[in-house]
C-alpha cells in the first residue's frame, strides 16, 4: 500500500547537472518538488524539469534569503516543507518520521541530522552529529543568516528534532571545488566572528541549554581561542575518535582544520 506524501521538497541548486539526479531519485515518491536555481549555466533545470520537478530561479545572496525565497514564492500543494540542497539524499526512515511528526504537530519546525559522507565513508565519528532546521509548517518558521549558513527564526510552535538523518555527500564536487568553497564561507564566518563577543556569549547554556545551543555556545567561544587550527584537529582527531573513521577521518580532520586556518587569514586580510 503506498503512504500518502505529507510534505513537499525543495531543493537549493546551482551547477548542479554532476549532483542533482541522485537527490531527485531520492525524493521521486515526493508529489511536490520544487527546485531553486541560482542561474545556473549548465542543465540543472532540465534535470530537474525532466524529473518533473518544479524549477523557480533566484539570484543568491546566502542560503537563508534563498530558503525564505522559496517559502515566501512557491505556492506548495502541501502546508509542510523539507529543505534539502543538491548533494544530499532523503532516505525512507527520515520520510517516515516526518509524516508522524505531522500527524502529531507537537512542534511547527524540526532540527535534523546530517549523515556526512565523503569519498564512500560515513564520519561517523570526526564528522559528529550536525543538526539544521531542515523541516517546518510554512507558517510556524523562518530562516536567518548566521556565518555561512543559516538557523532557525519566529518559530511560532517551537522547535524539535528528528532522530533520522538526511545522507550529505558533501565532496561531490572533488577537493578543487571544497577548496572554493570553504574559501567563501571562510569569509563569512570571518565577518561574523567580528560580531561575537565573550561578554555577550550565553555560558549558561552550557549547563541548561539543548545539545545544538550548547554547541552553538562552544562554537561562539571557539572564535576567541588561540591555535584554533591545532585545537580543531585535536578535537576532532582525538576528543571525538575521529581515529576510528580510518584515512578519511584523518584526512577531513586535517581539512577543517586548514578551514579554521582560512577564517584567521581572511580575518587578518580584512583588517
Amino acid at each position: 500500500m503506498s503512504i500518502q506524501n505529507k510534505f513537499s521538497i525543495v531543493i537549493l541548486a546551482y551547477n548542479e547537472e554532476d549532483t542533482l539526479q541522485s537527490c531527485l531519485d531520492s525524493v521521486k515518491w515526493c508529489d511536490d518538488i520544487v527546485l531553486i536555481d541560482s542561474y545556473s549555466n549548465d542543465n540543472t533545470c532540465e534535470i530537474a524539469k525532466k524529473s518533473g520537478a518544479r524549477v523557480f530561479q533566484n539570484k543568491f545572496t546566502d542560503f537563508a534569503q534563498q530558503r525564505n525565497f522559496a517559502n515566501d514564492t512557491v505556492n506548495f500543494k502541501h502546508e509542510w516543507v523539507f529543505h534539502l540542497d543538491a548533494d544530499e539524499h532523503f532516505t525512507n526512515e527520515l520520510r517516515a518520521e516526518c509524516n508522524k511528526a505531522i500527524e502529531a504537530y507537537q512542534f511547527g519546525a524540526f532540527l535534523v541530522p546530517a549523515k556526512e559522507i565523503l569519498w564512500g565513508t560515513w564520519l561517523k565519528h570526526s564528522a559528529g552529529t550536525v543538526y539544521q532546521m531542515r523541516f517546518h509548517k510554512l507558517t510556524d518558521a523562518r530562516y536567518e543568516q548566521y556565518g555561512h549558513g543559516q538557523r532557525e527564526c519566529d518559530l511560532k510552535k517551537g522547535l524539535g528534532k528528528l532522530k533520522n538523518p538526511y545522507d550529505h555527500y558533501f565532496f561531490s564536487k572533488g577537493v578543487n571545488q571544497w577548496f572554493v568553497k570553504h574559501l567563501k564561507y571562510a569569509s563569512d564566518e570571518a565577518k561574523n566572528e567580528q560580531n561575537v563577543s565573550l561578554n555577550k556569549i550565553p555560558y549558561s547554556k552550557l549547563i541548561t541549554g539543548k545539545t545544538y545551543e550548547k554547541r552553538r555556545v562552544l562554537k561562539a567561544i571557539s572564535y576567541k581561542m588561540p591555535f584554533r587550527p591545532l585545537l580543531k584537529f585535536f578535537y576532532m582527531y582525538i576528543l571525538k575518535l575521529g581515529f576510528l573513521d580510518g584515512k578519511t577521518g584523518f584526512r577531513f580532520c586535517v581539512m577543517k582544520s586548514m578551514y579554521e586556518q582560512f577564517i584567521i587569514l581572511k580575518k587578518a586580510e580584512a583588517k
